[in-house]
């Protein structure tokens, strides 16, 4: 039976380190605040004018390229997942296919959306490419620079103290080899709470978004039938161009679906939570990790938590922690490895693999 396999595996963080004591220069916070509601220490920022969601994807995927044995033109599908891509449109699959300096038309990039869920994501669509035998190298990235868009206030703290930047890439490829491979893949999703962790404007809803919030927000636009305003200085001069994140609401939505997901992949591949070696949950919230790791009975050195040193990297967080692991050789052959992540949306998922 033909599976696909992680045949290779990159990672790349940029080289300016942030504190939780660097953030206090900028906003009404402390290193004291931060870890104790979200276990993180420090996190990293891209250069200013040099570095983007692309280019550290790029630095990512040449690794994993690398060590999977073949060259940038073996790649006949790249998938790239990030909710901080460099442009609106296009998306960053053909920037970095650019990057790469592989643009030739018979590559196909797909761009994925889903957030703090786009890896597991992107690994269920890769996983169906390659064992259908439609592809044979599938490039999958998960990049993020958040910093170029975070409000840098006290009144923007909830959000900003957690996210940082950073790139993860994985080389899918086929393989006959027995119980090798990604197992399973369970995904799911429900926009009733989508407002609940969002970043709403700019966009094209014009305002109309307090039809399912019951919000009334001014964001200033004109009542002309034509023209309705994308972007206005009403939204700047009110702070309504930034991330709005109801931390409490998302905290109980994850501790909820982190698990059923895990048990429900696991349940569908004939397996138990004791046949775990090693969690790799997307890096939400140091809290997270650990309520999942309890009821899931797992041990300390069962669970891969790098959130401490990265912050929230949404869709780089699992491929950046599962490379990690990987390089650390808490990942080995033969390991039954488990991703899941929770994110905006909402969306989730969880995939098995045999290492």
């Amino acid at each position: 039976m033909l599976r696909s396999k992680i045949g290779g595996i990159g990672s790349y963080v940029p080289d300016k380190v942030v504190t939780n004591d660097d953030l206090t220069r900028v906003m009404d916070t402390s290193d004291e605040w931060i870890q104790e509601r979200t276990g993180i220490k420090e996190r990293r920022y891209g250069t200013k004018h040099e570095e983007t969601t692309t280019t550290m994807g790029a630095r990512a995927a040449e690794i994993a390229i690398e060590r999977a044995g073949i060259s940038k033109e073996d790649i006949d599908f790249i998938i790239f997942a990030t909710l901080s891509p460099d442009y609106y449109f296009p998306g960053c699959g053909v920037l970095l296919q650019r990057e790469l300096g592989i643009t030739n038309t018979e590559i196909g990039a797909l761009d994925i959306r889903n957030q703090c869920s786009g890896f597991v994501y992107g690994l269920s669509v890769a996983d169906q490419f390659v064992k259908t035998g439609m592809y044979k190298n599938v490039l999958l990235v998960g990049a993020e620079m958040h910093s170029m868009g975070l409000d840098f206030s006290t009144e923007g703290r909830g959000v900003t103290v957690i996210f940082g930047d950073g790139a993860g890439a994985v080389v899918l490829q086929p393989t006959e080899e027995e119980g090798q491979g990604v197992l399973q893949t369970c995904l799911h999703s429900d926009g009733t709470y989508a407002e609940k962790l969002a970043f709403i404007n700019p966009g094209s809803h014009g305002g109309y978004h307090k039809k399912y919030t019951g919000e009334e927000v001014d964001y200033g636009y004109s009542d002309a039938e034509f023209g309705e305003i994308f972007l206005n200085q009403h939204m700047l001069d009110n702070d309504q161009i930034y991330p709005n994140m109801e931390g409490q609401f998302v905290f109980k939505m994850a501790v909820q679906k982190f698990p059923q997901v895990i048990m429900e992949a696991l349940e569908k591949a004939g397996l138990k939570k004791e046949d775990i070696n090693m969690l790799v949950p997307h890096q939400a919230n140091l809290r997270i990790s650990q309520f999942v790791q309890k009821r899931l009975g797992l041990k300390d050195e069962q669970v891969w938590n790098n959130i401490q040193k990265y912050g929230n990297t949404t869709a780089a967080s699992v491929p950046i922690a599962l490379c990690e692991a990987w390089e650390s050789g808490a990942v080995r052959d033969g390991d039954l490895v488990c991703l899941a992540a929770f994110g905006s949306g909402f969306t989730w998922g969880a995939a098995l693999i045999r290492w």
